[in-house]
């Protein structure tokens, strides 16, 4: 019997099957209650909606996998957009280069996050808040007010549909299934669950625990930075403000994905799982006309409640 146990396990991610089956009671429950929610054009736009927060959850998923936390992503989100838009100020020739430096910013602010940590062997959470408030200062520094312009085609990217499908949305499972494949059949993904299981064993077995955790943490700073390329897109000009909030958004979905915040087990599907009920579910509170305010506070409730639920279950 348990050996069939274990064999269901391996097959089917435990995690995952509850997000799955909760996100499909949710779905359901939405459906009855309202007639608009239940509709094709509602779930594209949901689906639509849910890329920014898939975006960074994936980067916070890589960090988190090896123990860390990442609290400089909402600010890394607002200095990307405002230098996006400030930078390119309208001009079409210019939205290549930008967005690919831009995302090259985003990259060397998590090497830097990285390197911080493992050289002064500071906590993560106390480094990326210290570059949470460098950043945000820098964006304020920069500008006060949304700057510069987009062109009116970069908006596909957000808003463009490819078969009926949003082109973002497209995106965000590329890049997902890019990340897990890597994860499970690369050799330098499956380090990353050995630095956040057993960093010493991993460090004894050879591998370069600080390299890995510098990898991650540039990881995340670029899906931080695409985040804020992305939410340009949709809004059409950079915010100083535009990526308040998603420091929490963005743990919610990994924590309620299966990932345990001590590092060592967990993966993107979860994630991505997390993102899709996270979504839909302030898309039902929506319908019902629930203020943003309870929405925070539904999701406050979700993190205590996953933390508490797979911490007793692998306690």
């Amino acid at each position: 019997m348990r050996a069939a146990h274990l064999a269901i396990n391996r097959l089917v991610d435990p995690s995952l099957a509850i997000v799955l089956a909760i996100l499909a009671a949710l779905v359901i429950t939405g459906s009855v209650l309202s007639e608009d929610f239940g509709t094709l054009r509602n779930f594209l736009n949901v689906v639509e909606q849910s890329v920014s927060l898939g975006f960074v959850s994936l980067g916070q998923t890589l960090v988190i996998l090896t123990g860390g936390i990442d609290l400089s992503i909402g600010a890394l989100i607002n200095l990307s957009s405002c230098l996006t838009s400030g930078l390119v100020g309208g001009k079409p020739a210019l939205v290549v280069p930008v967005v690919l430096g831009i995302l090259l910013i985003g990259v060397l602010v998590g090497a830097l996050n990285g390197t911080l940590i493992i050289t002064l062997g500071v906590h993560p959470l106390i480094v990326t808040l210290g570059m949470m408030s460098i950043l945000q200062g820098l964006t304020l520094i920069y500008t006060l007010q949304p700057p510069g312009a987009m062109p009116a085609q970069f908006e596909f990217l957000a808003y463009g549909r490819i078969l009926g499908v949003p082109f973002g949305a497209l995106i965000m499972i590329l890049l997902f299934v890019g990340v897990g494949y890597f994860l499970r059949r690369i050799r330098l993904g499956r380090y990353i669950f050995a630095v956040g299981g057993n960093p010493e064993a991993a460090r004894l077995s050879g591998i370069s625990t600080s390299r890995m955790i510098i990898f991650v943490y540039a990881a995340c700073g670029f899906f931080a930075a695409l985040t804020g390329v992305y939410l340009v897109s949709r809004m059409g000009i950079g915010d100083p403000w535009m990526g308040q909030g998603y420091e929490l958004a963005s743990i919610t979905p990994v924590v309620v994905g299966g990932t345990i915040l001590a590092g060592g087990k967990g993966g993107v599907w979860g994630t991505l799982a997390g993102v899709f009920l996270i979504s839909f579910l302030n898309n039902l509170l929506n319908f019902m006309d629930v203020s943003s305010f309870y929405q925070w506070i539904a999701q406050g409730l979700i993190i205590i409640v996953a933390v508490s639920f797979y911490y007793e279950r692998n306690g």
